[in-house]
């Protein structure tokens, strides 16, 4: 009778330890099609593990997750619901994500906001949560508020790209902001279209202000507001100093004895110029971009790393010089990587 008893005990507790097992393995064969972009058969298959497994937590939320992707917004709002209901002591900040990014795509951005704000509650860390507020923000037009949240997400995560994208982007009239964003950016990938489109901006704006007429003179204006800020001190993320530089050093491209350089060679003269002088005027200054990235780029001047960063980030869009840098210098190429990879971010 004891022995009855025990196999009456025992035997749910080894089939249900079976089918959470079988359906885990149809969640990762379900992720793996949702991968690959097949997303109606990876709801099929997370719908399986669903049959051998009710209310698995994996199976909701990569369902949850493929649903948004697969613009079935509605749906996944359900899903989500249900999970936040069924398990709220779990970790399940992806599944906000889904919730709040549902709710985003249906215009529901006001609702969208309140459950990025109770996910980002609960995980606080997660940089993800702050990203895809971001976005939000940006679709309902709060800009500075967008600014906070992507600034944030990539304190919380120095090497998300999408951070610094956004942060490139959104601070577009912030000339010395913009291209550290960028070149950030570029430390990181060199291979995409963005990056070949973040390259292209650094040139761009580098050069803004500087021209030569056809007397061979050259015009260099400078914003008035870059003057009034050279002058306070105490105004948050001021790179007039730097701003005033670069200007300068752009100047110089014109000068004869600078017409012989290669374009990558006048790229790193202005790197170099640049992150020289925010370790001059670094002290007391304040304001996020201060404190998070131009550590980053003073810290390279000190290691002389300019130049092997400068053929990195020209990579996106390569000549001669760039392969032929790469050719003879892989162990500078792979300094500077290793160290980047290193850098303690405070």
């Amino acid at each position: 009778m004891k022995k009855n008893l025990l196999l009456a005990i025992f035997i749910p507790i080894i089939s249900f330890s079976q089918n959470k097992t079988e359906a885990e393995a149809k969640v990762n064969e379900g992720i793996m099609l949702h991968d690959e972009g097949k997303y109606n058969e990876a709801l099929n298959k997370y719908d399986e593990a669903l049959i051998l497994d009710k209310n698995n937590l994996l199976a909701l939320s990569e369902k949850a997750m493929t649903l948004e992707t697969s613009q079935k917004y509605n749906e996944a709002i359900e899903i989500c619901k249900l999970v936040i209901n069924t398990y709220p002591e779990k970790d399940i900040k992806t599944v906000y994500i889904s919730y709040a990014n549902s709710l985003d795509h249906l215009k529901q951005t006001q609702k969208a906001l309140i459950i990025y704000d109770e996910g980002i509650k609960k995980y606080p860390n997660y940089y993800q949560l702050h990203f895809n507020k971001g976005i939000a923000l940006i679709n309902d037009k709060q800009l500075e508020k967008a600014l906070e949240s992507f600034q944030k997400s990539a304190k919380l995560k120095p090497n998300h790209k999408g951070s610094l994208n956004a942060l490139a982007a959104l601070n577009s009239e912030n000339r010395i902001v913009s291209i550290l964003c960028s070149l950030r950016y570029l430390s990181l990938d060199n291979k995409s279209q963005l990056a070949k489109n973040h390259i292209k901006s650094v040139l761009t704006v580098m050069n803004k202000g500087v021209t030569q007429k056809n007397d061979n003179s050259i015009n260099l204006s400078i914003d008035p507001s870059i003057l009034d800020k050279a002058n306070d001190k105490k105004s948050k993320n001021n790179f007039s100093s730097t701003d005033m530089v670069l200007s300068m050093t752009s100047a110089l491209d014109f000068d004869e004895k600078n017409k012989g350089k290669t374009d990558q060679q006048r790229f790193t003269d202005k790197l170099d110029s640049m992150f020289a002088t925010m370790e001059e005027t670094q002290k007391g200054q304040s304001g996020f971009y201060w404190e998070f990235l131009a550590p980053y780029f003073i810290e390279m001047h000190k290691q002389k790393l300019i130049e092997p960063f400068t053929y990195i980030a020209f990579s996106p869009q390569p000549n001669d010089d760039v392969i032929k840098y790469y050719k003879d210098h892989p162990e500078q190429i792979e300094k500077f990587y290793k160290w980047s990879e290193n850098y303690t971010w405070e």
